[in-house]
């Protein structure tokens, strides 16, 4: 057991399970050299991006309940829900069919749920409910025949090219429609900004976990235009609908 190091072997097996490999356990944990730069690189990456993946499980939670709060989806485009939602699902697909360790790739799985959820939503108070149940099945079929066999991965590689188009096209669009509206109607400052930090994140792991340098400028991409959005709702942060409503009253 002394080979081991200090640490009792159950912490021991989760710490080279998924932060660091064996070496740099000895670096820490047997030499004590805590300044050792590409073990610390290893480890920053890996913590960063368990955290961005726990962060995801609630990222677009604020906006869910924004959404059930207001009963409306106004100002939320669901076209863009369906690009991001494509951008997301390719993300996630090339990922597995390139056996990237889950810490690279593991919010793309909490974030399609949610914006799953967010589709359904703004059909639902869009007086579309059918519609919404249809969306959540076609998506879920589509999903499954992605993730099986039968599918090339030229296909799923095909889709995470794709991503920047559609990360970039879905964007514009809400950023068009936030423009003619005058107000970022029901879209979330925290979920934004949350996406906005994740993406910038997400650059940085993505480069060190994966080399793969389509993931990471797919991440560029989604950083530069999720900033543009909450640069958006810090514009407009006094301009919402029910401001606009009370201003009508009082002329």
């Amino acid at each position: 057991m002394a080979d081991q190091g200090p640490l009792v072997p159950g912490l021991r097996g989760l710490l080279l399970t998924y932060f660091m490999p064996e070496s740099c356990y000895d670096e820490f944990f047997l030499h004590f050299n805590f300044l050792d730069v590409p073990c610390l690189k290893i480890v920053i990456n890996k913590a960063l991006g368990f955290g961005i993946i726990l962060g995801s499980v609630l990222v677009k939670l604020p906006q869910i309940l924004k959404l059930i709060g207001a009963q409306s989806a106004e100002g939320l485009s669901f076209q863009t829900i369906l690009l991001e939602l494509l951008a997301i699902t390719g993300t996630m697909a090339y990922s597995i069919a390139n056996q990237f360790p889950f810490s690279s790739w593991g919010e793309a799985l909490f974030l399609m749920l949610q914006t799953v959820v967010i589709g359904f939503l703004i059909q639902h108070y869009g007086g579309r409910t059918t519609r919404g149940f249809v969306f959540l099945v076609v998506y879920f079929a589509l999903l499954a025949l992605l993730l099986s066999p039968v599918t090339p991965v030229s296909v799923v590689t095909s889709m995470q090219a794709f991503n920047m188009p559609a990360i970039i096209i879905g964007r514009l669009n809400q950023a068009g429609t936030n423009f003619r509206n005058g107000h970022t109607g029901q879209l979330s400052a925290i979920s934004v900004f949350l996406l906005f930090a994740g993406s910038l994140a997400r650059i940085f792991t993505s480069i060190q976990e994966t080399g793969d340098t389509l993931m990471a400028l797919t991440f560029v991409i989604s950083s530069a235009c999720n900033g543009i959005i909450f640069l958006q709702i810090l514009y407009y942060w006094n301009s919402s609908p029910k401001h606009k409503k009370n201003k009508k009253k009082s002329q």
